[in-house]
C-alpha cells in the first residue's frame, strides 16, 4: 500500500516564532513516519502563508527525513534550520542487514552530484562521499535519497541498487499534480464537513486503501480544506467532483471537541484509523 499525505504551505501560519513552527514541522514528520507514509507533499497556500511558507515547511521537512549521520554534510548551516534542535526524533532505521551478511548491509545515501558516465558522488555516512555507478534502469537527481548495498569498507566496495528505503520522501507540487499521480489510490480531501468516519463506513474503506493506496489531503489551523480550495462548507459532500480529484470528503473526528484541530493531530487521528488492516 502506498500512502502520500499533502499538507499545505501555511501549515504553520499561526505559530508565534520560527522555534514553534519548526516544532509543530516534526510532529508532522512524526506523524508521517509512524504510520509509514511513502511521501509528504506540500502543497501551495499562499493566501494561508504568513511568516513562513512552503519553502521553509519543505526544507525542515527534508531536514528531519534526512538520516542524523548525513544532515551536517547535507544542510551545513541555514537559516530556516535554526531551531531543528526541537524536532522529534523520528528513530526510522537507517541500515539493514550486517556486513557480516553476504549480501552486505543496505545503507541510506544522498545524492551530492551527478556526473557524466552514469556516474554520481554519494554521501553514506562514510568518511568521504563515494563516486558510485547508477544502475541502468535507474534516474537519481542531486539530493534524491538512494539505497547503497555495502559490501565493505576497507576497501569500499558499494552499489547502488533499486530497493525501497525507509522514511518518505518530501517534495512541493500543486494539489492536482499530487492527486493525478498513477500510485494516488483513494484521494481522501479531511474535512470536519465531510462525511462523518464511522465504524460501518471503515469496514467499507479500509480494503480500498489496502488495495489502492491512499492520499490524504490535510488543511492548516484556522484554515481548513474548503477554504483553501474556494468550496462552500457548507456544500462540501462525498461526491468526487467536489474539489480538484478527491474521491470523498471525510470528517475522522466526527465528535471534535476542539473548534479548531491541529493539522499535526488531524494526521495522528486520521492516519491511525484510515491505515488499519483487516
Amino acid at each position: 500500500m502506498t500512502l502520500s499525505v499533502l499538507v499545505p504551505s501555511s501549515l504553520v501560519r499561526e505559530a508565534e516564532d520560527k522555534r514553534e513552527a519548526t516544532r509543530k514541522i516534526g510532529y508532522v514528520a512524526r506523524a508521517a513516519t509512524v504510520f509509514r507514509a511513502d511521501r509528504l507533499v506540500v502543497f501551495p497556500d499562499g493566501e494561508g502563508e504568513r511568516r513562513w511558507g512552503g519553502g521553509f515547511v519543505e526544507t525542515v521537512l527534508r531536514y528531519a527525513a534526512t538520516p542524523p549521520y548525513l544532515r551536517k554534510e547535507v544542510w551545513g548551516r541555514r537559516e530556516e534550520l535554526e531551531y531543528v534542535g526541537v524536532l522529534p526524533p523520528l528513530r526510522v532505521p537507517s541500515t539493514t542487514g550486517s556486513e557480516s551478511d553476504d549480501s552486505g548491509s543496505l545503507q541510506q545515501g544522498i545524492v551530492t552530484e551527478v556526473g557524466p558516465d552514469g556516474r554520481v558522488r554519494v554521501n553514506c555516512g562514510m568518511q568521504h562521499p563515494v563516486s558510485l555507478y547508477t544502475p541502468s534502469d535507474m534516474e537519481v537527481r542531486e539530493g534524491e535519497r538512494v539505497a547503497i548495498r555495502i559490501s565493505s569498507r576497507e576497501p569500499v566496495r558499494a552499489r547502488i541498487v533499486d530497493e525501497p528505503l525507509p522514511g518518505f520522501d518530501v517534495s512541493r507540487a500543486g494539489l492536482e499534480e499530487a492527486l493525478d499521480r498513477p500510485d494516488a489510490g483513494v484521494a481522501i480531501a479531511t474535512s470536519r464537513f465531510g462525511e462523518p468516519l464511522t465504524v460501518g463506513r471503515l469496514a467499507d474503506l479500509s480494503p480500498r486503501i489496502e488495495r489502492a493506496g491512499a492520499t490524504v489531503v490535510f488543511g492548516s489551523p484556522g484554515r481548513g480544506l474548503p477554504e483553501i480550495l474556494g468550496i462552500d462548507a457548507e456544500e462540501v459532500s462525498v461526491e468526487p467532483s467536489d474539489g480538484p480529484g478527491f474521491d470523498l470528503w471525510l470528517n475522522t473526528i466526527p465528535r471534535q471537541g476542539s473548534e479548531v484541530v491541529r493539522t499535526e493531530e488531524a494526521m495522528f487521528a486520521s492516519l491511525s484509523p484510515l491505515t488499519l488492516t483487516e
